[in-house]
């Protein structure tokens, strides 16, 4: 009975500790970690690189998604109309922009053939709890293409709330546009924009680069 409670406890404490190590992934880890994940995979899979857009589309939700907090990100890029909008449109507006930028990034996976990621040290104290990891995309013709990432600390560990692609912010970059719809519109208006352009999107999916 000593032997088994033994073999349980030792049992239950590498689990736990298993769990720990994962939800403390450094955010510079995590970055690099699922990129190359995200490049292999897409390299690699056969329907990917056919252009079939479910595939993508569900290797992006699983992969990619649940280490984005994109609550922050949709109320970053609404600014201060976040704070006029009612609950549920908080939730439509939310819901709406991520799935414009899951079809945003989907389309980026279609294109990926040889490109290769390079990682900059990163720059941060063990007590902060929004990092930037920076990274470059090196392509076999042309510059690479600069990638950083912002990182916020949560509970369940580090998640993505804003992007730099080519030396421009993702969310800054939107809320210019969505400042114009909410003005034209107010925040249904922009609910509505988006939904009508994730319909286009939906409708007309990414095509794969050629080999």
């Amino acid at each position: 009975m000593n032997a088994i409670r033994s073999l349980l406890s030792w049992f239950l404490f590498t689990v736990v500790l298993a769990a720990g190590a994962q939800a403390q992934e450094a955010p510079d880890v995590l970055i690099k970690r699922v990129s190359e994940e995200m490049l292999e995979i897409a390299r690699t899979d056969k329907q990917i690189q056919a252009g079939n857009q479910q595939r993508i589309m569900e290797v992006v939700q699983s992969k990619v998604i649940p280490h984005v907090n994109f609550q922050r990100m949709t109320s970053m890029a609404a600014g201060r109309f976040w704070r006029e909008a009612t609950p549920e449109q908080q939730t439509a507006l939310t819901t709406e922009f991520r799935t414009l930028l899951i079809y945003t990034y989907s389309g980026a996976v279609a294109q990926v053939r040889n490109q290769k990621l390079d990682f900059k040290p990163m720059r941060a104290a063990p007590d902060d709890t929004e990092v930037e990891v920076r990274s470059s995309v090196i392509q076999s013709r042309g510059e690479p293409i600069q990638l950083n990432y912002r990182l916020e600390k949560t509970a369940n560990g580090w998640k993505i709330f804003d992007v730099n692609i080519l030396g421009a912010w993702l969310v800054e970059t939107y809320k210019g546009s969505f400042a114009s719809e909410i003005s034209k519109g107010g925040i249904d208006g922009l609910i509505r924009t988006l939904a009508e352009r994730n319909k286009r999107l939906a409708a007309n999916p990414p095509r794969p680069a050629l080999k």
